[in-house]
């Protein structure tokens, strides 16, 4: 029988060091972290699909690679709004549990907007930039029918009012969230380029990384030009 404990020693034979040195400079701390691989992960969470029970306690032991596999197995239309809290909770110091992980399952809630709004709001910077990432998941894979057109256009007001004053790690995720708008929701199109150019080159520290920030009006553009503006995903997990 798979337990949770038989899964984390796993994880920890396959950490290298060179892993947990590319998440550390993602700003992840390294006594939570084993440096699993995400290729390594995928495989895992094949031979654990569907144990909702098991990911949760993988979830709960606090370490991140056990964490974001996790994520890959658990389904959020499963979990009560309660848990999907906990789960925000427990993504602290942890801005790829925050931005990937928790919205991965919260987009799959039926009150998957209402829990974004409400990170957004807050003035914890995790949950504020799960918030965005939930959202702009939720308007990369629900029917524009399902979504509250009125509120993303004005989220898209707020955004470019606000980001500015924003704190580092929801800076990005909002200018995520308006390249998914651009890109998934064709009836607010327009809207999204306008708040796109309003935005222009948004600064984020990346810290020790490679990483750079996309440029909204280019990214929006591109799907534009490949015509592919509103084409839904199934699932936004990675």
């Amino acid at each position: 029988m798979t337990t949770a404990t038989s899964i984390l020693a796993q994880l920890k034979s396959k950490g290298s060091e060179k892993t947990r040195t590319i998440y550390a400079r993602h700003g992840m701390p390294a006594d939570r972290v084993y440096g699993v691989s995400v290729a390594d992960l995928k495989v895992i969470a094949k031979t654990i699909k569907g144990q909702q029970a098991l990911a949760c306690e993988l979830y709960a032991s606090g370490i991140m690679d056990a964490m974001y596999l996790a994520g890959m197995v658990a389904h959020g239309s499963k979990m009560s709004n309660q848990q999907l809290q906990e789960w925000a909770d427990g993504a602290a110091e942890m801005q790829m549990i925050a931005e990937y992980t928790v919205p991965w399952v919260t987009v799959e809630s039926a009150d998957a907007s209402g829990l974004a709004v409400k990170w957004m709001r807050s003035k914890v910077e995790r949950l504020a930039a799960a918030g965005w990432a939930t959202y702009a998941g939720l308007v990369a894979t629900r029917a524009d029918t399902e979504l509250d057109l009125k509120e993303i256009e004005k989220l898209l007001g707020t955004l470019v009012k606000e980001i500015d004053a924003a704190p580092n790690r929801v800076r990005y995720t909002m200018n995520g969230f308006v390249i998914a708008v651009g890109s998934y929701v064709k009836p607010l199109l327009a809207q999204a380029k306008k708040a796109a150019h309003q935005l222009g080159a948004v600064k984020v520290n990346m810290g020790d990384t490679a990483c750079k920030v996309p440029l909204a009006t280019e990214c929006i553009e591109k799907v534009e030009a490949l015509g592919r503006v509103g084409h839904k995903r199934k699932t936004i997990r990675c």
